[in-house]
């Protein structure tokens, strides 16, 4: 059960494998690289998507006049000075966007009849994603231009046996959090590959856990496979069924809540026989399934009984 999603994963995250080869190559097999490894390269069709981001160097080139152009570098702030120009806020808009903007302001100052600017991002500032959590290898991972979720995920060597159904995505402005799915299904994990740039960070947590304990035929903790969610029925399940000695309509559920542990009454033989629907478990739930002390007589009497028979023969045996 556990390592069914990592391999379910993992045959999608291998369609992606040969779009990221070039990009595992240039980081040994999936080794950290440092961002230095990757300066000073320009991007290629996709620039005109690329959005600025504090400490990028920007190539600003305009046509037919050398002496416009120059490279400046965005601040922390993310502004650039440019000649001419003057100072712009830039971070945040993308390459084409800067492009515009300073046509714009060459135009209505009259320093250019009719400007043609290429905008392109020699340098990132954080030129890496960042991949942490429940993932094979987490690390920095090079990404020159935009990348999917799954391409980086596969950069990090996949994910654990203990990863959850979801990872969630912080841009690198820090504003813009998302949540991706990691589900079972090969549609649902590609509709959600998310497009990633660099100074991103990816966390994959680990899996929710339920606990089934007392008298089940394998008692112990078990991860919320199920994309997250798992009912009563389900975990007892996992937990090998109960025994024959259970006292069904005795069991309790305990769940923590902000106010402290909350302990509820559950009568699971009419959950068993249909009569009341499953119940829907959360995180770091316990069920505990007591055992029936009248039951426990019950299937122990045969046992008593057999071994009180053999005393007796044994004690008539002897002269």
């Amino acid at each position: 059960m556990i390592g069914f999603h990592a391999a379910a994963v993992a045959v999608v995250l291998g369609v992606t494998l040969t779009s990221s080869w070039a990009i595992a190559q240039a980081g040994a097999d999936g080794k950290k690289l440092s961002p230095q490894a990757t300066s000073n390269v320009s991007l290629d069709a996709d620039s005109s998507r690329v959005r600025v981001g504090p400490g990028d160097l920007l190539a600003v080139k305009v046509f037919d006049v050398d002496e416009l152009t120059q490279d400046v570098r965005v601040s922390d702030r993310g502004d650039a000075a440019l000649t001419f120009v003057g100072r712009l806020h830039l971070a945040g808009l993308t390459t084409g966007e800067v492009q515009t903007l300073v046509e714009n302001r060459l135009r209505d100052g009259n320093f250019v009849r009719e400007p043609q600017v290429s905008v392109l991002i020699e340098e990132y500032g954080t030129q890496g994603v960042s991949v942490l959590g429940e993932v094979a290898k987490p690390g920095v991972y090079p990404v020159l231009g935009p990348r999917n979720l799954l391409d980086v995920i596969a950069l990090a060597s996949g994910l654990t046996p203990m990863a959850a159904h979801e990872a969630t995505i912080k841009r690198r402005q820090g504003i813009e959090v998302l949540t991706a799915s990691l589900s079972y299904n090969p549609s649902e994990l590609l509709a959600s590959n998310i497009e990633l740039w660099p100074g991103d960070t990816v966390i994959v947590p680990k899996a929710g856990i339920v606990y089934v304990i007392g008298d089940v035929g394998r008692p112990g903790g078990f991860l919320m496979e199920n994309n997250g969610r798992v009912s009563l029925l389900e975990a007892v399940a996992l937990a090998s069924g109960v025994n024959r000695t259970a006292a069904l309509s005795k069991v309790r559920i305990i769940r923590k809540t902000p106010a402290g542990y909350e302990d509820t009454p559950i009568d699971l033989k009419r959950i068993l026989q249909g009569k009341t629907a499953d119940i829907a478990l959360q995180r770091e739930d316990i069920v505990y399934i007591p055992s029936s002390a009248a039951r426990s007589l019950l299937f122990r009497a045969p046992e008593v009984l057999q071994a009180a028979a053999a005393s007796s023969v044994v004690y008539t045996a002897v002269p």
